[in-house]
Parts: C-alpha cells; structure tokens; sequence
C-alpha cells in the first residue's frame, strides 16, 4: 500500500528523481547487511552497466545477467535498485531503453519504429509501446512528430 501511495504521489505531484539516499519504505532490507559502501560501489557499477555498456539493449536481460555483468550478489543488485533507484528491477530497465528509443526517434527519423524497438532490446511490439505510453504519455509515433514538429517551429524561428 505504501509503494502504490508514493507511486501516486510522484505521479501527481512530482517526479520521481533518482536519489544517492535510500528510500525509507524497504523494512525488508533492513537486516539484510548491505553497507553504504557496498551500495554506494553497486550503484557506480549497475550506472557503468547501464550508461557506458548500454546492457539494457539485451531483449533477454534480466536480474541474474546484469548481477553477472557488474560481477555482485542478485540480492544485493535488487537492494541496491529498490532503495537507491526507487524502482523496481523492470521499471528501471524500461527508463533507459525508452531514454534510448527517444533519442533515436528524434536523431535518426530513417529508422523505423519497429527498427529501434529491436535496436533498445525490446521483443514485443505490445511491451515496447506499452512502456513508451507509460514513461513519455504518448505513442513513439505521436513523439516522433511532436519533437519533428518542434524542430520545424524552432527553424522557421531561426531563419526569420
């Protein structure tokens, strides 16, 4: 009940920032051991993982590949994603590979939708738009043009 509430809450409210604190709702970790250096180490490396190696565009990844990839306990990664990141394991894989899709909708408008689902690691066309509706409150179509249109009104702006 409590994540459901805070999930509202930062719907309606405000934006759910990433954080370096850990959240306060995970009375289940609390014995679990994880020191602040510990996570503090886990999170430079699941960022790594994420940011530089781009592991996210692996459509089979799942928990176990990326605790083998940053090479640290599954239980720990999961701590460390729950509490710092505030998220759940699939939501934040869902935020980069759709940070990705965005991006490549807008820099490359001669891939395909489709193209680009594949290319950010999604297998299901149902799953990828799902998840872009759900973070971007449009269609990767709908952003497409929006963002085109932007880059049109901007440019008459300049040229003027």
């Amino acid at each position: 009940m409590k994540r459901l509430l805070k999930q509202f809450v930062f719907k309606y409210v405000g934006s759910q920032e990433r954080t370096l604190a850990p959240t306060n709702s995970h009375e289940k970790y609390r014995k679990s051991g994880l020191t602040e250096d510990e996570a503090r180490s886990i999170r430079g490396k699941i960022r790594k993982a994420f940011e530089e190696d781009k592991i996210y565009r692996n459509n089979t990844l799942g928990l176990d590949d990326l605790s083998d990839h940053i090479e640290d306990n599954r239980y720990k990664v999961s701590q460390v994603i729950n509490t710092y990141f505030s998220k759940n394991f699939y939501s934040f894989l869902n935020e980069y590979r759709i940070e990705e899709a965005k991006y490549l909708l807008v820099s490359d408008p001669s891939l395909s939708v489709k193209a680009i689902m594949y290319e950010v690691g999604y297998n299901s066309k149902n799953s990828f738009y799902s998840a872009f509706k759900k973070i971007t409150g449009c269609s990767p179509n709908d952003y497409r043009n929006a963002a085109n249109m932007e880059f049109v009104g901007q440019h008459e702006v300049q040229l003027a």
